[in-house]
């Protein structure tokens, strides 16, 4: 069980649900009370229980179980969107944006890793040249993982990394590009600026390839990753979410309001600190593991 904790203490508060009340609003009313405690958001929890009572009020059966099963229906549907733009997993550029701190470096050496294991021959680009350290890190897990590593100078213009792992992506014939930018410039306009210069770096040397871009959130900052999610989604496409630290730590619900509020998938959940503690995201699993 991916998430034992989590199910454990939701699993615990539901039953206690139904051992304190028998009338079907009242047991709605504290389900969404419990949600929005678990960082589902209110819009997005008062869809989920709406549809809930709706569906019950049609039915006779109110039994624990019945209503759960209803709710992970329910729960299901939120985290299910129609419509998801498919990048090629054979051949590929990937953009990982995010501020700092959220684990963005750590992330890309666990992707760099599926995609080795998937037999891609994949090459990094640190492109986080302001934040000290950042490099050397990288460089760190690129020795780890098995791959190459294009790297600048501190404070070098980012897009000048990117331009020559592009180079070396095209000319060495790599499968995959993983490139990291930076967390934090002096405002938020130049870091927008800066990923959008990246972005235009890579068309420009990479021919016929879409960039999918990345956003790394820290599952354990609740509602305000919906907000870091709209800042970025505001200057430039996010096509996908890998979120981090979505252990016994975090409460998991802000997957729900992403999803719901912004129609951005969830690509990647980190659960743990080794380097194959990432899972690609599965709706139903994902509710399975937490209910």
């Amino acid at each position: 069980m991916i998430f034992s904790k989590i199910k454990e203490a939701f699993s615990s508060k539901i039953n206690n649900i139904f051992k304190s009340h028998e009338d079907i609003d009242e047991i709605i009313d504290e389900i969404e009370e419990l949600l929005i405690l678990s960082d589902v958001g209110m819009k997005t929890t008062s869809e989920i229980c709406n549809e809930l009572r709706k569906d019950l009020l049609k039915e006779d059966d109110t039994s624990k179980e019945h209503v759960m099963e209803l709710l992970k229906e329910k729960m299901i549907n939120i985290l299910t969107l129609e419509e998801v733009k498919e990048f090629d997993p054979k051949k590929n550029v990937i953009l990982v944006v995010g501020v700092n701190g959220v684990g963005k470096t750590t992330s890309i050496a666990k992707i760099s890793n599926l995609y080795k294991k998937m037999g891609n021959k994949v090459l990094l680009a640190a492109g986080d040249t302001f934040r000290a350290g950042a490099i050397e890190q990288l460089e760190i897990w690129a020795r780890n993982v098995g791959v190459e590593c294009v790297s600048g100078k501190d404070g070098q213009d980012p897009a000048s990394v990117v331009f020559e792992a592009s180079k070396k992506y095209t000319d060495e014939g790599y499968d995959t590009l993983i490139c990291d930018t930076a967390g934090r410039l002096h405002n938020k306009k130049n870091l927008m600026d800066e990923i959008e210069k990246i972005k235009k770096t890579i068309d420009r040397n990479i021919e016929d390839i879409d960039t999918e871009v990345l956003m790394v959130i820290d599952a354990t900052t609740g509602q305000n990753a919906v907000e870091q999610v709209k800042a970025f989604y505001d200057k430039t496409s996010v096509d996908g979410i890998i979120l981090t630290k979505l252990d016994s730590t975090a409460k998991g619900g802000v997957v729900f309001s992403i999803i719901n509020e912004l129609n951005i998938p969830i690509k990647y959940i980190g659960v743990g600190e080794k380097i194959d503690d990432i899972k690609e995201f599965n709706a139903e699993e994902f509710v399975d593991s937490i209910i």
